[in-house]
């Protein structure tokens, strides 16, 4: 479980993160949502720790990742996976490599010990035929596919994914949530997701935190979403002419079945 307690970040004294509380659940997709400047990415890379807020805490089961040292901050960057919006893969490693490189950076495994994690990691992602690839020679989503397998190759406790629909068609994109869902109660992650798409809200999104200009302005679930009262939060759901129309189907039926 990772909590944020009153956190506050600015920039040249603007406030970009204002007063936050959440918690982000074991074995489950926690989504981050909002529109573009609302501060989600600088609330994940504040947790994740590549911004240091201005004041607040940020407990990862129970331990304050601001008041570490630097060695404590060291172990507990290998209890964490992080998936890039771009997958950031080594254009110059096969697949099996790219997956191998945090285990040798971070891990005491023989090399044999690595191989064989990484074929294991990749066969879960269902991408060991493709492990004598480079990423210039696979698509887009298995690239994804690969940053997923990467990222839980040191099995880790807590799993960041900024964006990792971007650049996907629909079906990829719906392949990859899944597979991010699955690890996720797999190995009982604490997973949060940074995104935009409502089609991964509606799919996994298992708890959400809507964000608005810096604040928390609504948390809930993917059951609860469609019937709040809430304007900020419409207009970004509806901002979709496809989930306006749901709505409305919705609505529809509602007051059919009162008549």
């Amino acid at each position: 479980m990772i909590e944020v307690k009153n956190l506050y970040k600015s920039f040249d004294s603007k406030d970009v993160l204002k007063d936050i509380d959440a918690t982000f659940e074991d074995g489950k997709t926690n989504l981050i949502i909002g529109q573009s400047g609302s501060g989600k990415t600088v609330f994940m890379k504040c947790i994740v720790g590549l911004f240091e807020p201005d004041s607040g805490k940020l407990l990862y089961d129970g331990r304050d990742l601001l008041a570490m040292r630097k060695k404590e901050k060291k172990n507990l960057r290998k209890e964490i996976g992080m998936i890039f919006q771009n997958a950031a893969l080594f254009d110059s490693m096969t697949t099996m490599e790219n997956v191998m490189f945090p285990l040798q950076m971070f891990s005491k495994m023989t090399w044999r010990e690595q191989m064989h994690r990484a074929m294991f990691c990749l066969d879960r992602v269902n991408l060991l035929d493709a492990k004598n690839k480079y990423p210039g020679e696979i698509s887009g989503g298995m690239q994804k596919r690969v940053a997923i397998a990467r990222a839980i190759a040191l099995n880790p406790k807590y799993l960041f994914c900024d964006e990792p629909n971007s650049g996907l068609d629909p079906q990829t994109s719906l392949l990859i949530d899944e597979l991010i869902h699955d690890i996720t109660h797999e190995y009982n992650m604490t997973t949060i997701v940074n995104t935009h798409d409502m089609n991964s809200v509606m799919g996994i999104g298992e708890k959400i935190i809507y964000l608005y200009g810096g604040h928390k302005e609504w948390e809930g679930n993917k059951d609860e979403i469609f019937n709040v009262n809430n304007k900020k939060l419409n207009d970004f759901i509806f901002a979709s002419d496809l989930f306006r129309k749901v709505k409305e189907v919705e609505n529809q039926e509602e007051d059919e079945g009162k008549k």
